[in-house]
C-alpha cells in the first residue's frame, strides 16, 4: 500500500496517475496547500521542504519528495515504464529532468505571474510567456517522430502530461496552434484510462479501482 499526500496540481497529479497505470493500491491524503497543511510538524516529517507531493511505501516503509523521484521510484519498484537498456533510460531520464528543471518551473512562474502577483508585472508575464512557448516547440518537435516523448511511453509523459493539460487553461491561456505534435500527444493521452482517473484525483467524482481518499484527521497525517 502507497500514502500518497498530495494536492490536486500538475505535480500533485503525476504519482496519482503513475499509481493508476501501474494498479498498485494507494490512499490519499489531502495536503491542503491554500491552508498551509504542508508546513505541518507531521508533513515535514515526510518532506522537509514542506512541498506535495510525497508517498510513504508501507510495504518498505520508505518515504519518497519531489514528484520526479517518485516516479523513478515506483518504475523501480515495478521495472515497469522506465527501461532498464542504458540508452532507452538515459533517454526517459534526460525528458523526466526536462520536465523537472524547465516545464514545470518555467510554467509555474507563468501560471504565478498571471494569477497570484500582488501587482500585473508586463515584464515578467512575457519572460515567461515566451519560456513555455519555447518549451512547448522543444516538445512539439520531439514528438514530431516519436509516439511519446522517449519514444514508448514512459515516466517522462507522466510527468510532463499534467503541465503541458494546463496550457490551454485560464490559469496559463497559451493556445497550442503552433504545436500540432504537442495536441496529438494530449489527445493519445487523455484516452489513457489511468490518465483520466489520476487528473480527477481529489474532485468529487473521483473513481478508482486502486486507490482511496483518506478521511481527514484533525492535526495530524496518517
Amino acid at each position: 500500500m502507497i500514502d500518497l499526500y498530495t494536492y490536486g496540481t500538475p505535480n500533485g497529479r503525476k504519482p496519482a496517475i503513475m499509481l493508476e497505470e501501474l494498479e498498485l493500491p494507494y490512499t490519499i491524503h489531502k495536503i491542503d496547500i491554500g491552508k498551509g497543511d504542508q508546513f505541518s510538524p507531521e508533513f515535514i516529517a515526510i518532506n522537509p521542504n514542506s512541498k506535495i507531493p510525497a508517498i510513504l511505501d508501507r510495504e518498505t516503509d520508505i518515504t519518497v519528495f519531489e514528484s520526479g523521484a517518485i516516479l523513478i521510484y515506483l518504475a523501480e519498484k515495478t521495472g515497469k515504464l522506465l527501461p532498464t537498456a542504458v540508452a532507452d533510460r538515459a533517454t526517459v531520464m534526460e525528458w523526466l529532468m526536462f520536465q523537472m528543471g524547465n516545464v514545470g518551473p518555467m510554467f509555474g512562474q507563468l501560471g504565478h505571474f498571471r494569477n497570484a502577483a500582488p501587482e500585473q508585472l508586463p515584464y515578467a508575464i512575457a519572460r515567461y510567456d515566451q519560456e513555455t512557448r519555447r518549451l512547448l516547440g522543444v516538445l512539439d518537435r520531439q514528438l514530431a517522430d516519436h509516439p511519446y516523448i522517449a519514444g514508448d511511453y514512459s515516466i517522462a509523459d507522466i510527468a510532463t502530461f499534467p503541465w503541458v493539460a494546463a496550457v490551454k487553461t485560464p490559469h496559463l491561456n497559451v493556445p497550442l496552434d503552433d504545436f500540432s505534435h504537442v495536441q496529438r500527444w494530449i489527445e493519445a493521452m487523455k484516452a489513457r484510462p489511468a490518465v483520466q482517473v489520476g487528473m480527477d484525483i481529489l474532485k468529487p467524482d473521483f473513481v478508482s479501482n486502486f486507490g482511496v481518499v483518506a478521511e481527514a484527521k484533525q492535526g495530524a497525517i496518517a
